[in-house]
């Protein structure tokens, strides 16, 4: 939401200044209107940063149909898990959680949706400040401060994600890894892990190699292992140190058995819209 309609019409109350002044016989005792408190909601979601095609994503609108009945359950599975954390973020001892979640699995099948639908039902239930940032995009908007007349520094890009109450950081392991942007990756994790705040993570490739099942040979009558893609794997594409990182800060929430059709059947239907 821009922040240009926020509000829309000025409060009757305090004139859109958010102070309402009393009378006290001085120059008079200015006090908050409450107008300020029905003005954080709006105000946390439009600095979220969430792109406005996600701006619908919902928890219960999440969809689970799939013609595999192990898809299916992997799908209900990731949407309770996002219920879960959403219901359990505040914790018993006051403050919030400090783990996070790294839903896993192919493009299209729902990953970012419910990520974004966790940061704005707690932002929403919870006030809890948040962003939202795509790591791609993020690369792309940190390189144009290199630029002398840029109007931001990296620094005040990377600060807000740094120091957010929670944080999405969608398509992890997206970006080529070259040693910059290893680096500029590590700054924020590292960062986000030793202050104890919770990261969502999205990404299409495996934190580790999946389970190898042993596969009949029949040429030489005993089991053989399946080759390991390596090009599927989260690892190579990000530091080793940052894999441990994201061992102690996100449950998995794996999807990759979803299949590729939920993909074209968006696709399709985008076509004939």
């Amino acid at each position: 939401m821009p922040a240009s309609e926020v509000e829309k019409e000025p409060c009757s109350r305090c004139g859109g200044r958010g102070w309402v002044v009393s009378a006290d016989g001085g120059a008079g005792t200015a006090r908050p209107c409450s107008c300020r408190a029905a003005q954080v909601v709006p105000r946390l979601l439009a600095a979220a940063g969430v792109p406005e095609r996600y701006g619908h994503c919902k928890i219960a609108n999440f969809r689970v149909a799939d013609d595999s009945a192990s898809a299916r359950d992997q799908l209900i599975r990731a949407r309770d898990t996002a219920r879960l954390y959403v219901d359990d973020f505040l914790q018993p001892e006051g403050g919030f959680r400090e783990s996070g979640l790294l839903f896993i699995g192919p493009p299209g099948i729902g990953k970012t949706h419910l990520a974004v639908a966790i940061l704005v039902e707690l932002i929403e239930q919870k006030r809890v400040r948040g962003r939202f940032v795509e790591f791609t995009s993020l690369v792309h908007q940190i390189q144009s401060t290199f630029d002398p007349g840029s109007p931001e520094s990296k620094r005040e890009i990377l600060d807000p994600l740094t120091g957010a109450e929670l944080l999405v950081l969608d398509e992890l392991g997206s970006q080529q890894p070259t040693p910059w942007v290893r680096d500029v990756l590590y700054l924020i994790v590292n960062q986000r892990y030793t202050r104890r705040l919770p990261t969502i993570f999205t990404t299409n490739y495996r934190l580790q190699p999946p389970p190898v099942k042993a596969v009949a040979s029949l040429d030489r009558g005993r089991d053989a292992e399946p080759p390991i893609d390596e090009a599927k794997l989260l690892a190579p594409r990000i530091s080793a140190m940052l894999v441990s990182r994201l061992y102690e800060m996100a449950q998995p929430v794996d999807m990759s058995a979803v299949g590729d059709h939920r993909f074209f059947y968006k696709s399709h239907k985008a076509r004939t819209l």
